[in-house]
Order: structure tokens, then sequence, then C-alpha cells
């Protein structure tokens, strides 16, 4: 039985159209998102809500505290006894999320290894290098990865840059990842191919909800709850915005253009990222009906 994944930027649809595919070919969903696995955080989320499920089962969607961190490695162990209990049912595992991190851990042996990259993470170590010098950034290096910092000389500033930054993106060492998509399952892909400007009109018209919906009253009682403004779940968009902009008011005005601007820029990456995807068929915007018979064509 193949596992079905649907993918692609936010605001693309994934939700319903997984859970279109769950209901119309007896399945499961799986959350692959790295926000819907924390409690508390729904409308930054866009958390399905009971309604939007329509009865389809889901998985992996509030099952972890938002002052815990959760890494890739984390999710990997978490998903796949479910992706097997699905299977062992007769069921089909519908995954569903744009954390391609987390949808690669279940699709692929050593699949966390498909690590993109991250610009702020990377200027951090390149300042420690500038400010506290390369044999300090090999030492960062040695007490999380020891293999990859025996393999690398201090020198090679960039590559070892890299494996730290891996390891800050999955939580899993360089050395232990595997670089080739092995699968793990037999599986097809599939995303909207939405046209940029209709994907922008999307986004704008997400934020919005989110905000009217009360975006803002949800960082402050998470805030209030006791979850840290550097937790790792609220370094999110929408959130990380939204606390700033409660420190300074004189952002206030300007809190939805900067949300957007950065899930533009987030979708983009987001595009990159599954673009490399094998088996990822691109579905032309169309009524739900019709996309899954276009689907089902390939399982």
């Amino acid at each position: 039985m193949k596992l079905i994944a649907i993918c692609g930027p936010t605001a693309s649809g994934k939700t319903s159209l997984a859970v279109a595919c769950a209901r119309a070919l007896g399945g499961e969903v799986v959350s692959c998102d790295a926000l819907l696995v924390y409690k508390g955080f729904n409308i930054g989320t866009a958390k399905p809500t009971k309604e939007e499920m329509e009865g389809a089962p889901h998985h992996l969607i509030d099952i972890v505290e938002p002052t815990q961190n959760f890494s890739v490695h984390d999710f990997e162990s978490a998903a796949l006894p479910v992706v097997e209990d699905i299977l062992a049912r007769g069921k089909v595992p519908v995954l569903c999320g744009g954390t391609g991190f987390y949808m690669n851990a279940i699709l692929f042996c050593s699949g966390f290894g498909h690590a993109g990259g991250d610009a702020a993470i990377r200027e951090k170590y390149e300042h420690i290098a500038a400010e506290r010098g390369r044999e300090y950034l090999h030492s960062l290096l040695r007490e999380c990865d020891p293999e990859s910092a025996e393999k690398l000389h201090p020198n090679d500033v960039k590559r070892v840059i890299r494996a730290l930054e891996i390891y800050a993106l999955t939580g899993c060492r360089k050395s232990s990842q595997n670089d080739s998509f092995e699968p793990r399952y037999p599986y097809e892909a599939f995303a909207v191919n939405w046209e940029r400007q209709m994907l922008y009109a999307r986004i704008h018209e997400r934020t919005q909800a989110m905000l009217q919906a009360g975006l803002v009253e949800e960082v402050k009682a998470l805030l209030a709850s006791g979850v840290s403004e550097n937790a790792q779940c609220m370094q999110a968009i929408g959130y990380k915005e939204v606390i700033e902009i409660l420190k300074n008011v004189d952002l206030h005005s300007t809190m939805s253009d900067i949300i957007e601007q950065n899930t533009r820029r987030y979708a983009k990456r987001q595009l990159t990222f599954f673009k490399k995807l094998p088996n990822l068929h691109w579905l032309e915007p169309n009524k739900t009906e019709t996309m899954i018979k276009e689907i089902e064509r390939y399982l």
C-alpha cells in the first residue's frame, strides 16, 4: 500500500485536500507540521478544527507542551509507530504538512538528513568564528557531533558551520545522516500548483483571518502561561512578529504587512524544498473531487 503525501507551501490548501483524500480513500491524516505538534498553538498555525477534520482521524497534533523543544528526530520517533499502526489496520496514511524535514523523516531512511539551510543560524556561527576564532567554533562541533569534528579541520569553517547548522535545524548529527533519498515506504506526493499571485492572495487572506480570529490574544495568553518568548515554538512566523510588536507598539500598524512578507518568504523556501522531492506530482487548482480523481490515477 502506498502512502500519500500532501505537501507544498503554506496557504496552498493542504489540510482540506488531505482530509478529502482520507475520506475518499479510507485513510487517516498524519500531520507533518512542526507547530501543530504544540498544544495551545491554534490560530497562528491554522490548526484544523474538529469540523474541518470532517471525521477523518488525525495524528501528531497537540502532542507536545509549548515549553518543550521538539526535534526532527523526536518527530520521527513519534511518527513511525503511528504510520505502522495505520498500515497494520489496512488504512492509508495521508501525510500532510509543510515542514519538509518532518515529511522526509517518514518517507526516507534517515530522511532528516536532507536538511535545508537557515541564514540566521549560519550568520550566528559566522559571527562566533569571527569573534572567538576557528578553534572555538570547531570545539562547538566537537561537543555535538564528535565524528564530524574528527573529519573536518578547524580551518574548514564553511563545512564546520554547515555541520553545526544541520544539528541546529534537525537535532541530528550530520555524521549519522544519509544524504540519499532511500524510500522507507512506497509513496506518491502531491502539491497544488498555485500561480504565484494567487498564492500570495491566499496568504493575505489567511493572515487577515488569523488576526481577526485573535492571533495577538493567543500570543499574549501563551506568554502569560509561562511560555518564554525565546522558546523554540515562539520563533514561528506569526508568533515572533506579534512578540516584537507587543514590545514596540509603533509597529502595530504594520503587523499584517510584516507577517505577510515573512510568510511569502517562507512559502518560497517551502517550494524550493519540495521541488526536490522524488515522486512529486503537481495538481492544477481545481474542485476537490477533480484533484482526488487525479491523485487516484497514481495509486
